[in-house]
């Protein structure tokens, strides 16, 4: 926003020529007033005069022809006042209508409008700087507005008048200024130059705008661009860095197995294992803080969820702290990841136990909420609905603001351990399961973390477990393993065998396909790689299954969710065994697809 370089308002419901041409009556009106006084004047002084001067006699005016010109003048004088006061009554009005306007406009104004003079001095303030910045009108009068404006932020400011002044033109330029309470406010500032009638610059008219909303929304920009790279990164090593992983931790298992626990070399394999496990886990922390895991979303009930889960979290947080749970009795389900939101209960409850070194306490409460535009805090990044909100507060050391805008980035810790993926990787859940996740904290205060999942109509779905029976089930199965890693298939038909499956191999789709038409027997499992050179699992799934109705399949992957919905893996039905896996996840997993297949 930009004012003009004459600071001069014109009447409501007029122009400039309309304004110029009321000037220009008033002039006439003055001149007339004049002119009628000057009459009046000049025919006073013409009867009197003779009669104080001797010798004028002969100049002198007849009595009556004066005295009724006396009273035409006066009459007509009296006009003239009438005349007078009607305009001047018109004039006063024209500009009430003017200040009304200008007060409508300066009280509504969203921006802060303020004049100073040359020195800086504050020569009007709108009342919006009351109602953003909580200052009084005296307040601000007593005080230049350079003492308001952010420490580092002065000389740029003062460099800015300083250039206004030379050059006779203002510019705009980003600024912080002390908010009454003691928080800084951004403002966007545009400064228009009123010159004197000499040409000199007289006042600066300052446009100050409350850039708070915009700046979230760059900071929200900037950490979504942050989980886009990270994402990009982490889905590209995914695939390899998973079927390496496997490899380590499946052959880590056979040594365990055969090497007993007295062994010198057990110890070195055990903290392979660990590294191995570890390596995995920090995978899927990424996948999960980019969005790009592998989500199996169900309908749940988080109050359930969060009541199964306070069991391990009294244990993990400690004695000195306690732990509060509070909800309703009737509240709506979402849908979601089960083991990602029992993840994000537990990192934001791992989040607050750090905070309070010294004891304290965690509110877990879980409850149904409508958001509207009128959350301002939300309004921005999450769509008006019906929403129920998982909120954990602490009563720990706090955070401020500075902090606040780190918290999500990945690696970002003030720990002095660990990776700095756990608030990272609760971000990351709660964004990929639909919802936003905000933050309240101060110094000393603790913090209070709110995530809202969308609410829906459905019915909780029912947790099937299925008990591992081992080969009394798995025996006397075929499965056609198609993997192109050859070390990761070579690991992954001997863990098939070892509970009693018969292994078909492939390297690609299209030898899979050529083994299928040579086997007779039937093929009661396609174990299938996604992402594989010429063919993919899907494509190679749909010719087999045309083939052989009869014919369950796994997929296995290594990439995250966003490459598998690339190659058509995607909706419900669709069984995805995530890379790394071990011999025991396998064979739960096998199972579970081959249950109800004949022998």
């Amino acid at each position: 926003m930009r004012l003009s370089s004459t600071f001069r308002a014109a009447p409501s419901g007029s122009n400039p020529e309309n304004w110029r041409r009321t000037e220009g009556r008033q002039w006439w009106l003055a001149s007339t007033g004049i002119l009628v006084t000057l009459l009046l004047t000049f025919g006073i002084v013409s009867f009197v005069l003779p009669a104080l001067i001797p010798g004028m006699g002969p100049y002198s005016v007849d009595a009556e022809v004066a005295v009724r010109a006396l009273v035409g003048l006066v009459l007509l004088f009296d006009l003239y006042v009438i005349f007078q006061q009607v305009q001047l009554f018109r004039a006063r009005k024209q500009i009430a209508e003017r200040e009304e306007l200008f007060r409508l406009i300066t009280e509504n104004a969203a921006d802060m409008i303020a004049v100073v003079d040359g020195s800086g001095n504050r020569l009007y303030n709108s009342p919006s700087y009351q109602r953003l910045l909580g200052y009084s009108p005296e307040e601000l009068r007593q005080s230049k507005g350079i003492e308001q404006v952010h420490p580092d932020d002065r000389q740029k400011v003062i460099e800015a008048a300083i250039e206004a002044q030379r050059s006779g033109v203002g510019r705009s330029l980003e600024y912080r200024i002390r908010h009454k309470d003691g928080h800084w406010v951004p403002l966007e500032s545009t400064a228009s130059v009123i010159k004197s009638s000499g040409g000199g610059v007289e006042k600066l008219v300052i446009v100050n705008r409350d850039v708070t909303e915009r700046k979230d929304l760059e900071k929200k920009l900037l950490l979504s661009e942050k989980l886009e790279a990270i994402g990009k990164l982490s889905g590209g090593v995914a695939h390899d860095f998973n079927n390496l992983l496997g490899v380590i931790l499946g052959y880590t298992s056979e040594l365990q197995k055969r090497i007993p626990p007295d062994d010198p070399y057990r110890e070195a394999v055990d903290e392979i294992q660990k590294a191995g496990k570890r390596a995995a886990s920090l995978t899927q922390q990424l996948l999960a803080f980019s969005r790009k895991q592998v989500f199996e979303p169900q309908i749940l009930d988080l109050k359930t969820i969060v009541a199964e889960a306070a069991k391990m979290l009294e244990r993990l947080i400690g004695e000195d702290i306690t732990l509060d749970i509070v909800s309703v009795q009737q509240m709506g389900m979402v849908k979601a990841d089960r083991g990602q939101i029992e993840r994000v209960i537990l990192n934001l409850a791992v989040n607050a136990r750090d905070a309070m070194p010294q004891g304290g306490t965690i509110t877990i409460e879980i409850a149904d909420v409508e958001l509207d535009e009128s959350n301002h805090t939300l309004a921005c990044t999450i769509a008006p609905g019906s929403y129920v909100m998982l909120k954990v507060t602490d009563t720990g050391c706090g955070m401020d603001a500075e902090l606040q805008s780190h918290i999500f980035e990945p690696f970002f810790t003030t720990k002095g351990q660990g990776t700095g993926l756990g608030l990272a990787t609760v971000y990351g859940v709660v964004k990929q399961s639909g919802g936003e996740i905000a933050v309240e904290s101060s110094p000393g205060k603790g913090a209070t973390f709110r995530i809202y999942l969308p609410r829906v109509s459905e019915t909780a779905e029912k947790i099937h477990v299925v008990e591992p029976s081992g080969k009394t089930i798995l025996e006397h199965r075929t499965v056609l393993l198609v993997e192109d890693e050859r070390t990761l298939r070579k690991l992954t038909r001997k863990m098939l065998t070892e509970v009693g499956l018969t292994v078909l191999e492939a390297e690609n789709g299209l030898q899979a396909i050529e083994m299928a038409e040579r086997t007779e027997s039937p093929i009661d499992l396609l174990l299938t790689d996604i992402v594989m050179p010429g063919m993919s699992g899907w494509a190679l799934a749909e010719t087999l299954s045309s083939q052989r109705p009869e014919m369950r399949v796994l997929y296995m992957s290594g990439y995250p969710d966003g490459v598998i919905a690339r190659h058509g893996i995607a909706g419900p039905g669709i069984t995805i065994l995530q890379k790394p896996f071990t011999s025991d996840e396998l064979t739960r997993r096998v199972e579970e697809v081959t249950i109800g297949v004949a022998g």
